[in-house]
Parts: structure tokens; C-alpha cells; sequence
């Protein structure tokens, strides 16, 4: 049976285009540092809800923002690669995103239902528009510079969030909410150069709406078959899943155990932060170049274990200068572990599948597997009284990971890819 006739994805290497990639997340991570992972999360916790029960409340809204987009990313994604056009699923998501945000401003003590719904509507389209983003890294550039160009993007957005960090820095302890205000202009202002500038194929489609979510939903059915045929590439999610979900947990209740746990105030909080995104850029960058030396495996692996002493240092961690220690050798791997993966994920997944792989790597894989992390860790940390016992399951995540993760082999993953091209 032959394959239907597909357009070559667009070539364009040039500098100018990977900057423009990388601009995007320089935009994007401006709300996760301050909408997910910092400043909203402790007013969420302190100032909106007045029960008593802010971890297991955030914890329970997070993972309900990333479990709605673990449900639709892998159909977007699918219909995304159906029309050959993700930037306008990128440009919708971004548009809610920006929207949201704003919104989020005119929250106080007891809104809890309505900031609640406005913060997982601003992330199902702050993570569901990462999955059209991803997806542009297999047409801007090649196989042997993947793990260098998604560390870029990564030390791009780590740079974003540093940025964000200085530019609020006079609101934090007089107007934390008007920092929600801010970040929408910054995310609006330098997402602009992703649409102008960054290429993409494209195919003209005269189907309806309802057709449209049909094929979708058909192409959905047929990504689930692809994935299945590629073995390696289904163990490296299942390991991604595991090992991201305790990643993702650390991220999302770093600034709440700082500011709980060990009495950080605001803008101490922003200085530990500020360094943890410096430290990252630098750890993304030359990762992403060990990563395209070594292989993004072995890269992911000793990230894997720098994780593991980094969560167990945290437990043991009673002063403010050990926290910053912890920070320090967190930021060194925090960049590096996302930005291996997904070059990881980009090495095993077939040029023609890369929307549809895309979209289960980071919409379902990625996505879901926040939704279990927060919920443990806000439940066990009511239930203790505390923060800490919640730690040591983030440890085990980590560990079987790093175990399921020894299992893929990239070197049979391309064989296998070749084997299926023959055979189609």
C-alpha cells in the first residue's frame, strides 16, 4: 500500500527562524513563573482561599486544568497534523491564555470557585498551546541539532522567566496582583515574532467544523495505532510519564514549600527563583550540547539522578542558605531534564507522525502526569500537617523512572522506524 503524497516540511534553519521559535518561549514561561509557579500559587493559597486547605485545593485545581488538557491534546494535536496548520491553534491557546491572565487581577479572599476555573482555563491554554509549539522543533531544524536547538528554546525560556522575575520586582510585596497584568503585556509582546517570522506547512482544507472533529477523531484513532507499532517510543512515555510527573510537581509547589515550609517572603522568593532560571539557562545550554555528543538518554539519566539527591536534600532542608544550595543544583537540571526529552522524544518519533506524536508526548504524557503529582503531594502535605513527609514520594516517581527509562533503545527505534517505512 503506498503513502499518500506529502508535502516536505519547510527547511528553514536559518537563525533568524530558531529565534523567533525560542522568543515564544521566552513569552510562555513568563506565566509559568508567575501565574503556576509562583506569585498566583501563594496568593491562591493565602489570600483566595480562607479554609485552611491550600495545598490540597491548588493541587486539586492543577490537576484539574492538566487532566482537561491531557484529554484534548492528543485529538488537537492529531487535528493540528490533519490541516497543517498549528499556528492557529497556537494563536487561539495563547489569545486565552493572555485573556485569563488579565482576569486572574480581579480575584480576592474567598473566589475560590471563580479563580479556580480562571486559572485552569489560562493553563489548558498556556499547555495545550505548547503542543502545537513542540511540534514546529522537526521542521526548523535536524536530527543532529535537535537536543541543541530544544535546549535553546528551553534556556530561552528560562531567560524569559528570569526577565519576568525583574520586571515585577516593585510589585511583589506592595501589588503581587498587578503582576498578573503585567505578564499578560510581556507574554502578548514577545510571542508576536513565532507568528511572523517561524514557518510552517501548511494544506488548504474545505472541511466543515463537525468534519473537522471527525477527522480528528479518526486521525486520533490512528495515532494510537502508530504509537503502538513504534515499541521504544511507547516505553520512553511510559518512563516520561512517571519521572515528569514528579518534575512538574517540584516546579509547581517549589514556591509554596519555600514560602510555607521555610518562611521565604516574597521577593526573597523572587531572588531564589531568579537565580534558579540563570543557573537553568546555562544548564540547558550546555546539556543540550552534551545531549547532542552523548545522546539525549544518557543526558536524561544523569539528570534523573541529580533530581533524586536534589528532592532528598530538600527534605533535610531546614535553612534559608541550604534552600538556595538545593535551588542552585535543581536549576542545573531543571532545563536539561525538559529539554532531553523532548530531543529524546524528537530522535524516536517518524518526521510524518511528528504532530501526533507530539501531542501524546506532551499533551497526554506530559499533561497527565501532572495530575496525579500535585494531588499526592497537596493531600499527603494536609494530611502530615506538613510539606515534608510529601517529598519523599516525589523521590520514588524519580527513581522508577530512571529504571523504566533504561528500557528504550534509540538505536532499535530508528531500525524499527526504517523496518515500517519499508513495509508502508
Amino acid at each position: 500500500m503506498s503513502k499518500p503524497s506529502v508535502s516536505p516540511p519547510v527547511q528553514s534553519f536559518s537563525k533568524k527562524v530558531i529565534a523567533a521559535w525560542g522568543s515564544f518561549d521566552f513569552a510562555m514561561s513568563s506565566f509559568s513563573g508567575i501565574i503556576v509557579t509562583f506569585v498566583f500559587p501563594i496568593y491562591f493559597r493565602n489570600v483566595i482561599v480562607t479554609n485552611g486547605h491550600g495545598d490540597s485545593i491548588w493541587g486539586f485545581t492543577l490537576s484539574a486544568s492538566m487532566l482537561l488538557v491531557a484529554i484534548s491534546s492528543p485529538l488537537l494535536g492529531a487535528m493540528a497534523d490533519v490541516l497543517r496548520n498549528k499556528k492557529a491553534f497556537l494563536g487561539i491557546f495563547t489569545s486565552v491564555t493572555i485573556l485569563c491572565t488579565i482576569l486572574l487581577y480581579f480575584m480576592g479572599p474567598g473566589m475560590v470557585l471563580i479563580a479556580a476555573a480562571l486559572f485552569i482555563i489560562a493553563n489548558i491554554g498556556y499547555e495545550g498551546g505548547t503542543v502545537f509549539y513542540d511540534a514546529f522543533l522537526p521542521e526548523i531544524t535536524t536530527p543532529q541539532t535537535y537536543g541543541r536547538v530544544s535546549g535553546f528554546g528551553y534556556a530561552c525560556g528560562y531567560f524569559g522567566s528570569l526577565m519576568i522575575l525583574i520586571v515585577n520586582m516593585p510589585f511583589f510585596e506592595t501589588a503581587p496582583k498587578f503582576t498578573f497584568i503585567v505578564t499578560a503585556a510581556f507574554l502578548f509582546l514577545f510571542s508576536i515574532p513565532m507568528f511572523f517570522i517561524v514557518p510552517e506547512q501548511r494544506r488548504n482544507s474545505h472541511l466543515s467544523f463537525p468534519q473537522i472533529v471527525r477527522q480528528g477523531f479518526s486521525q486520533l484513532a490512528t495515532t494510537v495505532r502508530h504509537i503502538r507499532q513504534y515499541k521504544d517510543v511507547t516505553r520512553f512515555l511510559t518512563a516520561f510519564f512517571i519521572y515528569n510527573d514528579a518534575l512538574l510537581t517540584v516546579i509547581l509547589f517549589a514556591g509554596i514549600f519555600a514560602n510555607q515550609t521555610l518562611h521565604f517572603g516574597m521577593t526573597q522568593l523572587a531572588i531564589w527563583f531568579g537565580m534558579i532560571q540563570i543557573i537553568a539557562i546555562l544548564g540547558s545550554i550546555l546539556f543540550g550540547k552534551f545531549a547532542d555528543k552523548h545522546g539525549p538518554k544518557l543526558t536524561i539519566t544523569i539528570t534523573l539522578f541529580i533530581w533524586i539527591g536534589v528532592v532528598t536534600e530538600a527534605y533535610f532542608t531546614t535553612t534559608a542558605a541550604e534552600f538556595y544550595v538545593v535551588g542552585a543544583i535543581a536549576g542545573i537540571s531543571l532545563g536539561s531534564s525538559q529539554a532531553s526529552s523532548r530531543a529524546f522524544m524528537a530522535l524516536l518519533t517518524p518526521p510524518e507522525h511528528s504532530a501526533e506524536f507530539f501531542g501524546f508526548y506532551d499533551g497526554f504524557c506530559g499533561k497527565a502526569s501532572a495530575v496525579i503529582g500535585p494531588i499526592v503531594f497537596g493531600v499527603l502535605s494536609d494530611l502530615f500537617g506538613s510539606q515534608r513527609p510529601a517529598i519523599w514520594a516525589l523521590a520514588g516517581f524519580f527513581i522508577i523512572g530512571l529504571i523504566l527509562l533504561r528500557r528504550v533503545n534509540e538505536k532499535r527505534a530508528v531500525a524499527e522506524e526504517e523496518l515500517l517505512e519499508i513495509a508502508s
